[in-house]
């Protein structure tokens, strides 16, 4: 991995974000979900900071963000937001993952000018249900995905504790995201496990077919972590979708 700037802070309000930066070109922001922390992306920086200057956040009651009280979707969204507008960051590509892809929508819609290109892996958006019927499912949405990564899901989920994770749960299942989606202007890629156990495929299309001229891709043997069980995949689509967007 190329050299990291490590335990970056923004203060905005009474909410802090962390972020680690890495790379050189224009700007990609990786938002990690639920129960998840910036190591999350460890398979992707690699690569996508080849190309790009790439921040990792950890989410306020996350990751190195822990010991904070988590925010809302909508909350994380604006303090996201103004930290793009403090670092004056501009062409973002916004990559979110479960939870943090329903973040980045509403980044998205929050600061159209900035952002012009949004990455949704299996984003929660369209997840709704009680939140006792939605833990129900983690069980499995964990064993579906890759094996050696349930270690790190685990302890990061412990880390976050119970009251961060519910509080974040309810939020999410609290806000859906239709009445953005329309008028979104980024363009933008949809990913998605086809074993996704706990926002099923389903749902990906669902949003795809709701966002403008959104692109779909499904990934074969994936699950909920996309991003973690067929990294190399993940990482060729994505780099693929941003250079069909470049000027020829």
């Amino acid at each position: 991995m190329l050299p990291r700037v490590r335990s970056l802070e923004f203060r905005y309000g009474q909410a802090t974000l962390r972020y680690d930066a890495t790379g050189q070109g224009e700007p990609m922001v990786l938002i990690h979900g639920l129960s998840g922390s910036s190591r999350w992306w460890r398979r992707n920086v690699p690569v996508f900071s080849q190309s790009h200057r790439v921040y990792v956040l950890d989410l306020a009651g996350y990751g190195g963000a822990r010991r904070q009280r988590s925010l809302g979707v909508r909350e994380d969204a604006a303090l996201i937001a103004a930290w793009l507008d403090n670092q004056n960051l501009e062409q973002v590509t916004l990559i979110g993952h479960s939870m943090g892809g329903h973040i980045a929508l509403r980044v998205a819609a929050l600061r159209p000018g900035r952002v012009n290109n949004l990455v949704l892996a299996c984003a929660s958006g369209l997840l709704d249900g009680h939140p006792v019927r939605v833990a129900l499912k983690l069980p499995r949405a964990v064993i579906t995905g890759r094996p050696s990564f349930v270690p790190r899901i685990l302890l990061d989920a412990a880390r976050a504790g119970l009251p961060n994770m519910w509080r974040s749960t309810l939020h999410l299942l609290g806000d859906n995201v239709l009445d953005v989606l329309p008028a979104l202007n980024a363009r933008t890629l949809v990913i998605w496990g086809a074993r996704d156990a706990l926002v099923p495929a389903r749902l990906g299309r669902a949003l795809a077919a709701a966002v403008p001229g959104a692109r779909y891709e499904e990934i074969a043997g994936a699950g909920h972590v996309v991003m973690v069980d067929a990294p190399e995949r993940f990482n060729a689509l994505v780099l693929d979708f941003l250079r069909q967007g470049q000027p020829a």
